[in-house]
């Protein structure tokens, strides 16, 4: 087990060390900071004593050592676009898009979970093929074509939801929380209905999947023979092992959840990482860019290791393979 974390810990600081070094490089290829501090009218003098104070004038590993030594504390710079230090922005906006990432997570587990497992008990029934479809549609459309539909309907139509903003919110320290207030609820709910689609969809494909094909084991075929119940069959042995690959492809749509909530931050202006993100490019602000890109990687391998230690507690042929190799 110690030689199992051990691997995946040095496999996560490989991982974080190369994308360190792609955010890097932004700053040497995206621009010079020097111009975008300074602007275009700044005297020769100027521009070299501010590449003094910010060590541009160092050799490059040099730079990207520090760089490292920065990053590991949790410091990118300030940003160009709003002259704030970038992780200060970045605190202030990810409790919105971790609670935007959580709601619509749960919201495509709760949902999809037990529709795949319907879907696969019950493949040739009308509400089967009917959710079949409404999955194909879920993983076609594309994400801001479903948000601009909802705003549509719920906002525009129906005047039932707001279409942008994140509402009312609640102080804890330097975290804020929409889900503590009424109006908070109102105003994740199509945001976060629009990024779970296409995750809900995935997991009902997969679970039914996963389902049709653990019921065609040979120890399904004798457990019917020892005369279990259909019930304990489906619930007590076919969807235990069903659960072992769902679980690891939910615990990484969760990265991505954080990851891609981009394009539905915009389409409702969700005052999130992802809308920041999308500002920082459209301005070229390259320490936004290059924070936000370190985060993800850090949050997707955070991820992973979590479900790869998880993998190895429920997976008993892990431990096995382990104990065989050792």
């Amino acid at each position: 087990m110690l030689a199992f974390i051990l691997r995946r810990l040095i496999q996560a600081t490989v991982v974080l060390v190369v994308v360190a070094f792609i955010a890097f490089m932004l700053f040497q290829y995206v621009g010079d900071p020097v111009v975008f501090l300074l602007g275009q009218d700044a005297r020769p003098d100027q521009i070299q004593q501010l590449r003094t104070d910010l060590g541009l004038d160092r050799p490059f590993f040099v730079q990207f050592w520090h760089f490292c030594l920065n990053a590991v504390q949790g410091e990118f710079g300030l940003s160009l676009r709003q002259g704030a230090k970038v992780s200060r922005l970045l605190m202030e906006r990810f409790p919105a898009t971790l609670e935007l990432a959580l709601v619509a997570a749960l919201l495509a587990l709760l949902i999809g979970l037990p529709l795949g497992v319907y879907c696969a008990l019950k493949r040739g029934s009308f509400l089967s093929q009917l959710f079949m479809l409404a999955s194909l549609l879920g993983v076609s459309l594309p994400t801001f074509l479903i948000g601009i539909l909802l705003i549509l309907v719920f906002s525009v139509g129906l005047g039932w939801l707001p279409s942008f903003g994140r509402g009312e919110v609640v102080q804890y320290g330097p975290w804020s929380s929409g889900l503590a207030t009424a109006d908070g609820w109102r105003h994740i709910v199509l945001p976060a209905v629009t990024l779970a689609i296409f995750q809900l969809a995935l997991i009902l494909r997969l679970v039914r999947a996963e389902m049709l094909e653990v019921l065609r084991t040979d120890y399904i075929r004798f457990a019917r023979a020892r005369g279990l119940s259909n019930r304990a069959i489906h619930f007590g042995h076919a969807l235990k092992n069903t659960l072992v690959p769902v679980m690891t492809i939910t615990g990484l749509q969760l990265g991505q959840l954080i990851a891609f909530a981009i394009i539905t931050e915009t389409v409702f202006q969700w005052p999130g990482m992802g809308l920041l993100f999308i500002q920082a490019v459209s301005f070229a602000d390259v320490p936004v860019m290059a924070a936000y890109l370190c985060l993800i990687a850090l949050i997707f391998v955070l991820i992973n290791l979590v479900v790869d230690l998880l993998y190895f507690v429920v997976d008993p042929r892990l431990r096995l393979g382990q104990a065989g190799g050792n």
